[in-house]
């Protein structure tokens, strides 16, 4: 995919995750912070006040932190498409 096809796509999927109402699943929003800040590469630690929250974050980042930015990328704006296909 070409990088300003995927940015693009990533903005929207942000814009879309930042609209959305509706609670999603701790598992689901754990992915999408931690291909977040790597597509962003973004290296600051989590911070929450709450110690049990900034783990759950770390471990996050920790799983997928062997993907680079662009790879990030990809997997956030597939994992909205699931989750606009899972809400239709």
């Amino acid at each position: 995919m070409k990088n300003e096809k995927l940015h693009k796509l990533f903005d929207e999927a942000v814009a879309y995750v930042n609209n959305y109402t509706e609670p999603l699943p701790a598992d689901v929003l754990l992915k999408l912070y931690a291909y977040y800040k790597i597509a962003n590469e973004n290296e600051n630690h989590p911070g929450s006040k709450t110690p049990l929250i900034n783990a759950f974050k770390a471990n996050a980042l920790i799983q997928a932190q062997n993907l680079e930015p662009k790879a990030a990328m990809t997997k956030y704006v597939k994992l909205v498409k699931l989750l606009r296909s899972s809400a239709d």
